[in-house]
């Protein structure tokens, strides 16, 4: 009777053992499936966003290869079959491209420094200080993030049209000064923190110094050290993923910026961007060409030479952008 009560629980514990195995194996299934969906999911939406990206990149870059006879043949698709460099010959005239883009590069390395010198210390000031309407203040940068410039265009040209603050230009030169024309504009705007997109750097340096321990401050009070010999010697230095991620972020915005260069008839030697937008009227007047489809593909290999700076900066800095925009808590 024993050996009998032994053996049917040891059968009947078997089968409850094997149960449970298979019930573990059909989760551990389940869950393989779904991991699985999920990874397809991610791949097709990660490749939907890539082709949405890079396709009209590869369409440009192929069509500034184009001859006249690809241009109108319906057989040809992204590769040419008689390429020709003529595109690019023509746009590099007429733009004048390397004076134009040393011109235009070094316009836009001026405003990034003194993006950098500005916002670095208005971020760290309110990540670390407590003064009287900070809240309101710091709204305020917000809102200079979140507010279409195009919203104070015509204060913006008023104001330098007619450059007069406090009436000290009119007592000084007996009349207000006229910076339109010239890059003043754009310098004064970026030397007060009002520059071009100014707002989003001074949020991404607040959100980096908040996330740096007190304590590396705390010790060089200590050692007698200045709140300006901290900042520029100890803070900065530590600050140079976001350092990065702003002077990327500024170089390019700079370097494609036409509005403000519109607005403020900057020279066109200065910004490309706007011999870019003329290329095509200017192929049409000098050189008479005047069928629409020739003419974008003279605007393709111009906009290819304008990305060939930007492409070179991002490869070289890709590592530390990447890490700074991590660090500084951008999302979307």
């Amino acid at each position: 009777m024993i050996q009998f009560i032994k053996r049917f629980l040891k059968k009947h514990l078997s089968s409850l053992s094997d149960e449970a195995t298979a019930m573990n194996e059909r989760q551990a299934l389940a869950n393989s499936f779904k991991e699985f969906l999920m990874g397809l999911f991610r791949f097709i939406i990660i490749l939907g966003i890539c082709y949405m990206i890079l396709a009209p990149v590869f369409g440009i870059i192929s069509n500034s290869f184009f001859s006249n006879k690809d241009a109108y043949n319906p057989m040809v698709y992204l590769i040419p079959q008689d390429p020709t460099l003529e595109r690019y010959e023509m746009a590099v005239e007429i733009l004048d491209y390397l004076p134009t883009m040393i011109k235009s590069l070094v316009f836009s390395l001026i405003l990034m420094l003194m993006q950098i010198f500005t916002c670095s210390m208005v971020g760290y000031g309110f990540a670390r200080f407590d003064f009287p309407l900070k809240g309101l203040l710091f709204g305020c940068v917000v809102i200079m993030i979140v507010i279409p410039t195009h919203t104070i265009m015509l204060p913006l040209y008023m104001t330098f049209r007619l450059f007069d603050p406090f009436g000290l230009c009119t007592l000084i030169f007996g009349q207000p000064l006229s910076f339109m024309g010239t890059p003043v504009p754009m310098y004064i705007m970026t030397l007060f923190g009002c520059g071009l997109r100014s707002g989003l750097y001074i949020y991404i340096f607040n959100q980096f110094f908040r996330g740096l321990p007190k304590e590396i401050e705390e010790a060089a009070l200590v050692d007698g050290a200045g709140i300006w010999y901290t900042y520029f010697r100890v803070m900065l230095p530590n600050a140079v993923p976001s350092v990065i991620t702003v002077a990327v972020f500024s170089l390019v915005w700079q370097y494609n910026d036409t509005f403000f260069a519109k607005l403020f008839l900057i020279p066109q030697d200065q910004s490309i961007g706007i011999r870019i937008s003329s290329l095509v009227a200017n192929i049409a007047n000098q050189y008479q060409i005047m069928d629409k489809t020739i003419q974008n593909l003279y605007l393709d290999a111009g906009i290819v030479l304008m990305m060939i700076p930007v492409v070179l900066i991002y490869v070289l800095l890709q590592k530390h952008f990447i890490e700074g925009v991590e660090r500084s808590g951008i999302v979307g």
